[in-house]
């Protein structure tokens, strides 16, 4: 009984113990809280409402255009001058509403232009970083466009669109679309030659994959560029997607000031039928000869032939309609606002874009004419006439060239229908530029 008596007079001086420094550990900290919050009381307190508008008011996005802050950076992680901080971005939004406008008022490709210029809005809102490593369009470039996945999945969607059966009715269109790369080649000699005068200063990769643009096919210029000029991605793909975009502003003139109104108005024969067995096996011959000749060119040619052999078996109908449709829109939703996150004021506006634009215009305007020259110097030899004006197709603007040189055709003669005519070289200069994109890789890499 004794010890039983012991035990519990032991169990309730331990708990009143723990009891007592609970209690001080509870008391302990009730004063440290009341401290902070004190202290937190204080902070507020001794913070003037009028300090805290005037801290409001310099977030605002017109503050930072007109008093622009030294603490931002630029997407790449550089410094920016404060030209690019505030009036260059006041240019840069201008000249996005003008994509707006085209793209809207004028319908000229507003699938391409919209996402781009808004993509293009929003790099260039102020303290936001959206463009940045960090923000959604920076994350947007980042996983489609610098690892070259958005134009692989682009030329899958336009093979599942595209038809080979003009070109296969007509084989000699393939020389239009062959002629139309010349405006790649000849202006990898002019940024060269231009390089050499201390014009400018581009390595022969960099010039390269500037020349591409003149194919105007963006998905080649994004893999030429990850490939040979990295550094130049962003320039190249805005310049090569503004004049795909720009197609049915550029190429009329030059397509009217060589041809003359009786050329314009040659009335091309009636497509012979291509049988499915053509169709089938002409995208498997076309990337057994890539593989062959040029496996640098298999990664876009297999892509594109991939697409079109799906669409001509006629048993997958499904993945058919997905790449023709779903995936082709979401992909082109994402890469239009990847590229234009390189409309930013800092990255646009400098020397070495708008010498990649100029260039970039002159290789299309090239590729324009050189078609065209084509289709007459063919128009010499005895056989079926071609109508010069579907030589400007053969820059590979899928299926916009082709329209526009039906376009510019029907101004002439409402009845004259070369849409379909022109599909054949349009398709073939899809795969001259792939090809040229392929040769240029393996030489200069």
């Amino acid at each position: 009984m004794k010890n039983i008596v012991i035990k519990l007079l032991a169990s309730l001086m331990l708990f009143a113990f723990a009891f007592s420094a609970n209690a001080a550990a509870s008391e302990h900290a009730t004063t440290e809280q009341q401290v902070s919050s004190t202290h937190k009381e204080e902070n507020y307190q001794s913070k003037p409402f009028s300090e805290m508008i005037t801290g409001f008011l310099e977030s605002t996005g017109i503050v930072a255009l007109v008093n622009p802050r030294e603490d931002e950076m630029s997407a790449t992680g550089q410094p920016m001058s404060d030209f690019h901080k505030g009036l260059g971005r006041v240019i840069m939004i201008l000249v996005t509403f003008l994509l707006f406008w085209l793209a809207i008022a004028k319908g000229f490709e507003p699938l391409l232009l919209l996402p781009i210029a808004f993509g293009g809005l929003l790099a260039n809102i102020p303290v936001a970083g959206i463009a940045g490593d960090h923000g959604f369009l920076g994350v947007i470039y980042q996983m489609g466009l610098s690892n070259e996945m958005f134009p692989i999945i682009i030329f899958m969607g336009v093979g599942a669109m595209t038809d080979f059966g003009p070109l296969l009715s007509n084989p000699k269109t393939a020389l239009l679309g062959g002629a139309a790369q010349f405006g790649i080649f000849g202006t990898l000699v002019g940024a060269v030659a231009l390089s050499q005068a201390s014009l400018v200063d581009f390595t022969l990769q960099q010039a390269s994959a500037i020349s591409i643009i003149g194919g105007a096919d963006g998905p080649t210029s994004i893999f030429i560029a990850t490939k040979l000029a990295p550094e130049l991605l962003g320039a190249i793909a805005v310049a090569s997607y503004s004049y795909m975009a720009m197609v049915p502003i550029i190429q009329p003139p030059i397509m009217k000031a060589l041809t003359s109104e009786a050329e314009r108005k040659i009335k091309m024969s009636t497509l012979r039928h291509v049988s499915r067995l053509e169709k089938l096996i002409f995208p498997i011959l076309v990337l057994v000869l890539a593989i062959l000749v040029l496996p640098e060119s298999t990664p876009l040619i297999g892509a594109f032939m991939f697409g079109n052999f799906l669409k001509e078996s006629g048993v997958v109908e499904r993945l058919n309609d997905t790449l023709q449709n779903a995936l082709i829109n979401i992909t082109t939703i994402f890469l239009g606002l990847g590229v234009g996150s390189k409309l930013a004021a800092d990255q646009f506006l400098v020397p070495e874009t708008m010498f990649i634009m100029v260039l970039g215009i002159v290789a299309f305007s090239v590729g324009t004419a050189a078609g065209v020259l084509m289709a007459k110097i063919m128009n010499l030899f005895p056989g079926h006439k071609i109508n010069p004006l579907i030589g400007s197709a053969g820059v590979s603007a899928v299926p916009m060239a082709a329209r526009v040189s039906n376009k510019v055709g029907m101004e002439y003669d409402r009845t004259n229908m070369l849409l379909m005519h022109a599909m054949g070289p349009n398709v073939a200069g899809v795969i001259g530029s792939a090809v040229a994109a392929g040769v240029l890789i393996s030489l200069f890499q």
